[in-house]
Order: structure tokens, then sequence, then C-alpha cells
């Protein structure tokens, strides 16, 4: 899998939304290998926006197509501040996306020791969470370098902040951040989720 992570302050809201829509409606019936997208807006106004591809090379097509172009220059006018980033490494834990979430959050940040990061979130998949956080559906890590961006899918935002942490679940946490450098959470609470055929 490949991941295009887009990051970008949004001066039009409606206007974004309807280009969002209209990239669904237009052009994803021709985007070769396109295996989904997730994002939303932020409280404070951010675009967060992550786009599947089954591979790079899914991807570049569909980025080289004119229409994808002409789509782009007339979506970038409702964005300042666009910063993208190429992911050709993609990590996933228990059903990993879904198109069901009620909440996404985002998290951005860098690591000092990729592999023992990653071996975290492998170990995650392999033993799941501990119990208590039945709202937790699964997860989706995509690597530019040593920069990270995790989508976590929650059932609902309300019962994600109602549970409480598993005994545990801090101690997995720490042991992730403490190889992580200055991560950022976005909170998507109106999550734009598709994918082919929806």
């Amino acid at each position: 899998m490949f991941i295009q992570v887009i990051r970008g302050r949004v001066t039009n809201a409606e206007g974004l939304r309807e280009q969002l829509d209209r990239w669904v409606s237009e052009l994803a019936p021709g985007a070769d290998g396109w295996l989904g997208s997730t994002g939303g807006v932020t409280d404070d106004g951010h675009l967060m926006l992550g786009a599947r591809f089954a591979s790079p090379e899914a991807a570049r097509r569909n980025s080289a197509r004119p229409e994808q172009d002409t789509w782009w220059q007339a979506t970038s006018r409702h964005l300042d501040d666009v910063v993208f980033h190429d992911c050709p490494e993609v990590d996933v834990y228990k059903r990993g996306g879904s198109d069901a979430a009620g909440f996404v959050q985002v998290i951005q940040g860098r690591v000092t020791d990729k592999d023992a990061y990653r071996a975290e979130i492998a170990r995650l998949d392999r033993e799941g969470e501990p119990a208590g956080r039945a709202s937790l559906i699964g997860g989706v890590v995509a690597w530019d370098g040593n920069h990270f961006t995790e989508f976590v899918y929650f059932t609902s935002e309300q019962q994600a902040r109602q549970e409480e942490l598993a005994p545990g679940h801090s101690v997995a946490l720490e042991q992730r951040w403490s190889v992580s450098q200055d991560p950022t959470y976005l909170d998507l609470r109106q999550p734009w989720l598709v994918s082919p055929g929806t």
C-alpha cells in the first residue's frame, strides 16, 4: 500500500467539500489502484487527508491524469500552506481503516527509532489492545522517512473519550512515544470516509 497525506489550512470549507465530493463522483471511477481516502477538517480549520493506493505506481498514474491536475488546481484555491507526504511504507493494525468510523484521530510526528516504533505497532496488531478499548476499530500508519502520520479509527468520539485506558495500555503508548518527537494530534469529528463503490 502507498498513502499520500495532504495537510493544509482551509480557506473555504464549503468549496473544499464540493471539490472532495466531485473527486469521488467524477474522478474516482478512473483512479486505477485507488483503495480509499480518509479526511476531514479539524476544529481549527486544517484539512487532513490520506489517499490510499495499491502502489506508488498507481498513485503516480493518478497524479499524471489531466483531469486530476485540473481538479487539484481548483481544489488548491480553497487551501493555504499545503504540505504533502508521500508514504511508501504503511503499517496496519487491528482492522485498519474503516468507512464505518464515527471519529478519526490523526497523529503526526517523527521518530528517533523507527524500528522500535514499528515493532510496537506489529505487537499491537499481533496481540491486540488490552480490554477496555471497544471503541477502537483499528489504525493505519503512513511513513515518509522518519515522519509518520497515524490514522486511528473509532466507533465514536463519545465512546472513545469515555473509555478508561485499560491496564498496560498507557505503558504500550509510552514505549511508542519514547522514540517519537513532538507528536501532534488532529481530531476529525466529522470524518470524510470513502472507498471504491461507496
